[in-house]
């Protein structure tokens, strides 16, 4: 496997404060890579700075081999890297498939975007039972597979997903699981930010811990998970 993705010592942050301070990951071709921490370890900020949606105040951005710590967030996703924010932030008066298609933005293949909304119903059948519907009216569930399908849309090479858990029931969890865990098989890089460590865990590869906007471990997921350091902090035990 080839880095897919570096982050060397990436500083970002909010007015005079920084959330991030000299953090430095890398996410290799068809890997799960998981970031766990606590709330405000700056996790989400991490990957708002990789998407291009925040500014770095210092260090680089590497994606499939160009420098992209100075690239606007529209012509981020044209490279090949698709966001899922933490809130899901779907279009709430927007149909299923009209949310759907502004996912695809990028794109003028008519065939290839009709296919890969195929694929999406097919991954999850009740968004194309209500494909008609606005999203705005659907279950916290349904709007994250929206948001995860339409994320999909662009074709990425890299999928960044901020919270995919965050807020769904136990049963709804697990599915959303199961799609990033076949998404992996079928070659798709990951980048997992998500409160659930357990979870997060067991389905990525590697991982890294964040505190206060710093690495403070990092190793193989099933290592992580395994320390018990990690399962006082972060799984209750």
């Amino acid at each position: 496997m080839s880095a897919l993705l570096t982050v060397d010592k990436l500083r970002a942050g909010y007015g005079p404060i920084d959330a991030l301070h000299d953090l430095s990951i890398e996410v290799q071709e068809g890997e799960i890579v998981a970031l766990i921490g606590a709330n405000g370890a700056g996790k989400t900020t991490t990957l708002m700075s990789i998407s291009g949606l925040m500014k770095a105040r210092s260090g680089a951005i590497h994606f499939n081999g160009q420098n992209i710590t100075r690239t606007p967030s529209h012509e981020v996703v044209r490279l090949g890297l698709a966001q899922s924010p933490e809130g899901r932030k779907i279009f709430p008066r927007l149909s299923v498939l009209e949310n759907l298609e502004m996912g695809a933005f990028t794109r003028n293949d008519a065939k290839g975007i009709a296919d890969d909304i195929a694929t999406a119903f097919a991954m999850f059948p009740i968004l194309k039972e209500r494909k008609n519907q606005p999203g705005g009216l659907l279950s916290g569930g349904q709007q994250q597979m929206l948001a995860i399908a339409r994320a999909l849309m662009i074709r990425p090479k890299l999928l960044l997903l901020d919270e995919p858990s965050l807020g769904l029931a136990p049963q709804i969890v697990v599915q959303i699981f199961e799609v990033i865990r076949d998404l992996n098989r079928k070659g798709m890089s990951i980048l997992l930010v998500e409160q659930n460590a357990r979870m997060a865990l067991k389905v990525a590869h590697r991982g890294y811990v964040l505190e206060t906007g710093r690495v403070t471990m990092t190793d193989k997921a099933a290592t992580l998970l395994d320390d018990p350091r990690i399962r006082a902090a972060y799984l209750g035990e």
